[in-house]
């Protein structure tokens, strides 16, 4: 079976995303037919911002590190690294000369607004083309830039697969699974919609983002506050890993 086979509607490919080669071994030993990266993982990993374009390097290393594991890899490459599509289309020729399988690519920008639309569409076009699962993710949710969701959908029709991160009413990501014949892929939010739910509105992939990696440093720093008998800490957000990390120059 070939990734693009795992993407059912109604029977939705739950997809954990790792952030080093530990991570990556322990889901695949797990049975886990394919696995993703998280950018912030991988940032927080090398002391580098999310979701500002920088750690292209780093990403291509840990796609180096795991390319031997036993298992279907998809890249999260954040905007591509670049607005150059032919820059973009030779990331993702390299990832596949790796053997990764997929690709997210995000049209949200660190200063919170949204890539253009044409120039998304470019930047799809330039991902397809080297036998890779191109997933168009759109951040009208994430960011809450008041963007019509089915707008940007519908402009990237010609991905492989759409994905809505921050889409949690199910009557919405039903709505959304309706607009598009691409499988959608929604994120795993905690005390959201069960499986069983997202499987019924038509959700054919569910990534897990950044909650494991974000679950992990909770459980290290609480087995070291259990040490001094002090409390374990809160469920960590992406805004507390993010604090910690540098800013984007």
């Amino acid at each position: 079976m070939n990734f693009h086979d795992l993407h059912r509607p109604g029977d939705p490919l739950l997809l954990p995303n790792a952030w080093d080669y530990g991570s990556a071994a322990l889901f695949a030993a797990h049975g886990f037919p394919a696995i993703g990266t998280t950018s912030l993982g991988v940032a927080a990993a090398f002391g580098k911002p999310d979701g500002a374009g920088a750690t292209k390097a780093e990403t291509i290393e840990l796609v180096e590190a795991v390319k031997d594991l036993d298992v279907m890899i998809t890249v999260d490459i954040e905007g591509g690294f670049s607005d150059d599509p032919a820059e973009v289309s030779d990331l993702v020729a390299s990832l596949a000369a790796l053997g990764a399988v997929g690709v997210n690519l995000e049209d949200g920008r660190p200063d919170g607004t949204l890539r253009p639309i044409g120039l998304h569409q470019r930047i799809i076009e330039a991902a397809k083309g080297h036998g890779v699962f191109v997933n168009a993710r759109t951040d009208t949710y994430w960011l809450r830039t008041g963007d019509d969701v089915r707008d940007r959908v519908a402009a990237y029709g010609h991905a492989d697969g759409i994905f809505v991160p921050g889409l949690t009413d199910l009557a919405e990501i039903a709505a959304v699974a309706a607009a598009t014949p691409l499988p959608l892929n929604v994120l795993h939010q905690p005390g959201g919609p069960t499986p069983a739910q997202l499987a019924e509105a038509g959700v054919a992939r569910v990534s897990t983002g950044s909650l494991p990696y974000r679950a992990a440093l909770r459980e290290a720093l609480a087995t070291v506050l259990a040490v001094q008998g002090r409390p374990a800490p809160p469920t960590l957000t992406y805004a507390d890993i993010a604090a910690l990390l540098p800013r984007p120059r």
